[in-house]
């Protein structure tokens, strides 16, 4: 698929869950997560975009986009340091 096909998606039912809102509690929780494992994973986009200048690159796949997600830019941060140890 179109990588702009995916990312208008998305931002679709992101739009979407934002407006309309989730029903009932676990539907809510459910929501949130997966809005913030998608702002985890933009996040690591424009890392990789912004630090492919410097040598840095972090995959994007679940963990990393939840680690990113949920922490924020510590979470990202911690990522690049545990990248650049390890690797």
């Amino acid at each position: 698929m179109e990588p702009m096909f995916v990312i208008a998606v998305l931002g679709g039912l992101i739009v979407l869950l934002l407006f309309t809102g989730a029903p009932f509690k676990p539907a809510r929780f459910v929501g949130q997560a997966a809005i913030k494992i998608l702002i985890g994973a933009l996040f690591l986009f424009f890392l990789n975009t912004a630090g492919n200048q410097f040598g840095v690159h972090v995959p994007i796949n679940f963990a990393t986009s939840a680690v990113s997600g949920f922490l924020g830019i510590p979470g990202l941060c911690a990522l690049v340091a545990i990248q650049q140890w390890v690797l």
